[in-house]
C-alpha cells in the first residue's frame, strides 16, 4: 500500500494534519506513507512520527519533487489542501483512488482530478476534525477512529540540543508576539508587563520568538524597548524544529494566534492564546493546558466556542486577563 498525502498550505495547517496522518497510519500500519508540503514547512517534515518519505513541492524547486509524484505508483492519494497546485500533483499521481473534500466539486475544473470526495463542513468543524474527516472517509472499514484530536510531533534529540543551547539552563516562557498580519498584534506595553509579571513573580526568563519581517521585528523592538531589561530574542535565529524544541520545553507559551500556537500544541506545553480578529472556534489548542482568550469576550478565558463567533480588536483584551491566565497555568 502506497499512500500519497498533500498539505501544501501553512506551517498551523501541517501541524493541525498531524492527527489524520496518524490515523492512517493507524489504518495500514505496513503502508508507505509519503507527506507533500510547501517549501515554507520543509523543516518540519522530521517532526512526522507517521509518515516514510516528505516531498516538497514549490515554485523554485525544480522537476525532481514532481518525479517523486509522479513516479509512485500511488494507491491512495489525499489532497487536505484544494488549490490548483495540489490538484494537479493529485492528477500526475494517478493513484488509484483520488480523494478530496467534497466542496472541492464546486471547481469543475480542478474536480476532474479526483474520483472520492468527503463531506466535511469546514465552517461547523475544528481543523483537526475537519481533516480528520478526510482521513476517516477514505479508511476502508469505515471504523471510527479511535485518534487522539490533539495534534502531536516528535522532535529529533539534535534540535532539542540546539534548543537547550540557544535558551540555556533557566526555566523560561516563550513570548511569540508576532504574526504575519498586524491586526493580531496586541499592543507592546502589554506584553512587557507579562514578561515582567513572569520574570518577578514566577523566577521564568523570557524568550522572545517570532519572524523576520520588517514590521514584525519593529513590534519585537517595541516590546523590548517597554522592558526594564531586554528578553533573550530568538526571532528569526533558528530553523523550524529548533523552533520547535524551543516550545516543547518551556514552561509557559504565551502568543499571538499564528503557528507558534499549533506548535505548542502539538507538544502539550501549558499556553496562553490570544485570539482578536479570527475565531478560535476552528484554530484553538484543545489541550488541558492551553487557556484561550478572545477579544470579543475579554475578561476570562473562554470555555464555549462556537463556530461563527465574531471578532474583535485585540486591544480589547487586557494585561490583566493574560496575567490572571498565566498565573493559573503556573500555580
Amino acid at each position: 500500500m502506497r499512500i500519497l498525502a498533500l498539505q501544501l498550505k501553512r506551517i498551523g495547517d501541517l501541524v493541525l494534519t498531524a492527527a489524520a496522518l496518524r490515523a492512517l497510519r493507524e489504518a495500514w500500519p505496513e503502508a508507505h506513507l509519503a507527506l507533500a508540503v510547501a517549501p515554507g514547512c520543509a523543516a518540519l517534515l522530521g517532526a512526522f512520527p507517521s509518515i516514510n518519505t516528505g516531498v516538497v513541492l514549490g515554485r523554485g524547486r525544480g522537476f525532481r519533487p514532481w518525479q517523486q509524484v509522479l513516479t509512485g505508483p500511488w494507491d491512495l492519494c489525499l489532497d487536505f489542501t484544494g488549490t490548483d497546485r495540489s490538484a494537479l500533483a493529485v492528477a500526475l499521481s494517478r493513484a488509484r483512488k483520488r480523494a478530496t473534500f467534497a466542496w472541492v466539486q464546486k471547481r469543475k475544473l480542478r474536480a476532474v482530478a479526483f474520483n472520492c470526495f468527503v463531506d466535511s463542513a469546514v465552517r461547523e468543524r475544528h481543523t483537526v476534525d475537519h481533516y480528520l474527516d478526510l482521513a476517516e472517509g477514505v479508511i476502508a472499514d469505515g471504523a471510527h477512529l479511535l485518534s487522539t484530536r490533539t495534534p502531536d510531533l516528535a522532535l529529533p534529540e539534535a534540535s532539542r540540543a540546539e534548543a537547550a543551547r540557544m535558551v540555556g539552563d533557566e526555566k523560561y516562557a516563550v513570548i511569540h508576539p508576532g504574526t504575519a498580519r498586524a491586526e493580531k498584534f496586541w499592543l507592546p506595553e502589554r506584553w512587557a508587563e507579562v514578561i515582567a509579571h513572569l520574570r518577578e513573580r514566577h523566577g521564568l526568563a523570557c524568550v522572545l520568538t517570532g519572524g523576520t519581517d520588517d514590521f514584525e521585528r519593529a513590534h519585537l523592538g517595541q516590546i523590548q524597548a517597554a522592558l526594564a531589561r531586554p528578553a533573550l530574542d530568538l526571532a528569526g535565529k533558528m530553523d523550524l524544529l529548533t523552533f520547535a524544541a524551543v516550545l516543547a520545553q518551556a514552561r509557559l507559551c504565551v502568543s499571538a494566534d499564528t503557528g507558534a500556537v499549533h506548535l505548542a500544541a502539538a507538544f502539550r506545553t501549558p499556553q496562553v492564546a490570544l485570539y482578536g480578529p479570527t475565531n478560535p472556534f476552528h484554530w484553538r489548542p484543545r489541550h488541558e493546558r492551553a487557556l484561550v482568550l478572545s477579544a470579543t469576550q475579554p475578561d476570562a478565558p473562554l470555555t464555549t466556542f462556537t463556530p461563527r463567533m465574531k471578532g474583535a480588536p485585540m486591544e480589547r483584551i487586557s494585561t490583566s486577563a493574560v496575567i490572571r491566565a498565566t498565573d493559573a497555568l503556573l500555580s
